[in-house]
């Protein structure tokens, strides 16, 4: 039996890229999550008020454009303000401009309060079989 969770998906800030947003949206749903894809264009305002409506058990981000770093400040820091302090946080895509050793971004947005980080080009699969343990654990 497929899990039921529900995830916001959507792409920070000033970045219009879908391609893998859709691609995600997919794989999610082809493992039984409900998914309440916001697009582009998103802001962490927007981003909490869907996983709040939604009663969202993950907010998963991509950032393409390179400015995730900064687009993504407080981000973990608004989920709490609004009471969803425990929400799983996932970001993924180019998250900072220009080459940059990867383990030290992993480690930069984890210290930003991101549960699972991933690189550009990271298989979908991967992303949402990380994401099904994770929430099962947290369901217990």
């Amino acid at each position: 039996m497929k899990p039921s969770y529900t995830v916001v998906l959507g792409v920070i800030g000033v970045d219009a890229h879908v391609v893998g947003n859709k691609i995600m949206h997919f794989a999610l749903e082809q493992e039984g999550f409900q998914v309440a894809n916001i697009g582009t264009f998103v802001s962490q305002e927007d981003f909490v008020k869907a996983a709040i409506e939604t009663a969202a058990d993950a907010i998963c981000v991509a950032s393409l454009c390179g400015h995730g770093e900064l687009d993504l400040i407080g981000f973990r820091g608004h989920c709490v303000e609004a009471g969803i302090g425990n929400i799983l946080l996932v970001v993924g895509g180019n998250l900072v401009v220009g080459k940059q050793d990867w383990e030290e971004v992993r480690r930069r947005f984890e210290n930003m309060g991101f549960d699972l980080v991933y690189p550009p080009g990271v298989s979908p699969r991967i992303v949402v079989e990380d994401m099904k343990k994770e929430l099962a654990l947290r369901k217990r």
